[in-house]
């Protein structure tokens, strides 16, 4: 089994922050994690549905869902209980849970804090870099969009014509670590993923945002391969960027496909290149980590 990863990792590689939530952060990291071992991921936890929504409800502690996949996709390959952690029960009682959730909810509750949690579920999962939440405080993703205000992660997944987001409390305030892993980083990344409800609800947490902006890193956004409807439908690479400048993070390069979605007038430098597998549903991890790594220099 792999050893486990500090907040900087071994010797050797490049510093790299992801940040972003669900599936497009994963397969990030599973990307980043071929050109490098020290990788921190810094995940939004504004997620109210299914499993997590559940537990979050229930117990009272930050949804671990996304957590969860973050910490499948740095862990060793093959990895038996990396399989294990993605386990649905079925039935009255548990059904839908994943065991990963629930083993991360027995170790918040046991700990008391998110992030010792995270680091005792590395240790378990030999993981391959770190696992962060972009705040440890229970939040409600907010949403101002033409039709009024929503609140809650599903029910802004499910509108359109969004204008900004934000986070209620206001001011959640980020964990240390997270902090201080951007101020040493070497390349910080953002998505892919849902926009507004991964990528942004991340950034809504002040310290995060802040600390992505004062960090001397080489800041690449990686936009998703088609628009995601409703959330960003009719959206082109530029709308994407222009939702980042409004919520007050830029970038340095912006990493794009636009063989799924139009260019449009793009705020940042691009590079454009195949990014996706054969079904162009989803990044490949191996074309991403090359482009990525390449950004590097």
């Amino acid at each position: 089994m792999r050893a486990p990863s500090d907040a900087g990792g071994p010797a050797g590689g490049p510093r790299v922050v992801a940040i972003g939530g669900g599936h497009g952060l994963a397969a990030t990291l599973r990307a980043v994690s071929n050109y490098t071992d020290r990788v921190t991921a810094i995940v939004s936890v504004a997620d109210d549905g299914g499993s997590s929504g559940r537990l979050r409800e229930l117990l009272h502690i930050i949804p671990p869902g996304d957590l969860r996949k973050c910490l499948v996709a740095l862990a060793e390959p093959g990895s038996l209980l990396a399989a294990t952690f993605e386990y649905r029960f079925s039935g009255e009682e548990l059904g839908g849970h994943a065991l990963g959730n629930l083993i991360l909810a027995g170790l918040i509750d046991q700990t008391g804090d998110p992030v010792a949690a995270l680091e005792e579920a590395g240790r378990l999962l030999g993981l391959k870099g770190r696992v962060l939440p972009s705040t440890a405080e229970p939040v409600v993703l907010k949403a101002e969009a033409d039709g009024g205000h929503v609140a809650g992660q599903v029910a802004v997944m499910a509108t359109d014509n969004i204008r900004k987001v934000s986070l209620v409390p206001a001011d959640p305030e980020a964990p240390a670590q997270a902090v201080a892993a951007l101020e040493e980083a070497d390349q910080i990344i953002l998505g892919p993923g849902s926009l507004f409800t991964s990528v942004l609800a991340a950034l809504a947490v002040p310290g995060i945002r802040e600390g992505i902006n004062r960090s001397g890193a080489r800041r690449a956004y990686v936009c998703n391969l088609r628009p995601q409807i409703p959330e960003t439908e009719s959206f082109d690479v530029g709308m994407h960027l222009e939702a980042l400048v409004a919520h007050g993070v830029s970038v340095d390069v912006v990493l794009c496909d636009t063989a799924g979605m139009p260019l449009g007038r793009p705020l940042f430098p691009v590079v454009d290149r195949p990014l996706s597998r054969p079904n162009g549903l989803a990044h490949d991890p191996v074309k991403l980590a090359s482009a990525l790594s390449d950004l590097l220099g």
